[in-house]
């Protein structure tokens, strides 16, 4: 049985229908054109590249920085941060410095979570090396479970900024990882990853088939998501667009 979609991300999914675009706020765009310091950490996006990546304890302890990174269109915790505007939007999709930028938050943040993104043409991740590094972010994944609600925010940002391609990368590692090697396979984790981020995705048919191959991966003990099933749907999504096979062994429910 599937799970109602949270109001905040039906909201996203519908996109904001109701929010109203004010040409008065600049603040996201600014960040990202590297003009303005984010607040509290009063640190430009570029210094924040270069002095936290590896840096787990202030990306760990610190909560206002995940909001100037990964901008939305929806108010968070940080009081100083301003929700994503729509002509904001539009800017920063046709500049590539500030998409550079983008996939540089990104990848601080995939190294913090112990992944590498090894394509940004189709998302695909890896474990972090060493593998003691990698087990280690891993286990401060699970258990702290503040950042699931960082993750639903960094998804939606993607989606936002026209890098939606990257989320089933993300999405289908997390589901590998949890099929086939048991890792970040705890239940709160889980239930984020069900309801909240594999909704995160705008487009229909990348979704359901997302949706289904988690809830198969759930259901049926016997099936396993292998890592060659992972590469192979981002591979096939690239040359056909749709990460959907014609492989009839496996029924999606």
């Amino acid at each position: 049985m599937t799970s109602p979609i949270p109001r905040d991300v039906r909201e996203f999914l519908d996109n904001y229908d109701d929010i109203k675009d004010d040409e008065r706020i600049n603040t996201n765009l600014e960040f990202y054109q590297n003009k303005r310091r984010c607040r509290p950490d009063n640190l430009l996006i570029d210094e924040i590249h270069d002095k936290w990546k590896g840096d787990y304890s202030k990306l760990e302890y610190k909560h206002g920085f995940i909001q100037w990174l990964f901008p939305i269109q929806e108010y968070g915790m940080n009081s100083y941060a301003q929700p994503l505007q729509r002509h904001e939007i539009t800017a920063m999709k046709k500049d590539p410095a500030i998409i550079a930028r983008v996939l540089k938050s990104y990848r601080l943040i995939l190294d913090f979570y112990g992944m590498n993104l090894d394509s940004s043409d189709t998302g695909r991740l890896s474990r972090v090396k060493p593998e003691a590094k990698c087990q280690e972010r891993y286990r401060n994944l699970v258990r702290s479970s503040h950042n699931y609600l960082r993750i639903s925010r960094i998804l939606k940002c993607l989606s936002e900024l026209g890098l939606e391609r990257l989320n089933a990368g993300f999405l289908l590692h997390i589901l590998n990882e949890q099929s086939e090697h048991q890792e970040l396979n705890n239940s709160s984790l889980k239930s984020s990853m069900d309801r909240w981020w594999a909704n995160c995705i705008r487009n229909e048919q990348e979704r359901e088939w997302i949706g289904g191959m988690i809830r198969k991966v759930r259901s049926d003990h016997d099936f396993v998501f292998t890592r060659e099933m992972y590469e192979k749907a981002l591979e096939r999504r690239k040359e056909t667009g749709s990460l959907r096979g014609e492989d009839a062994r496996i029924t999606l429910p």
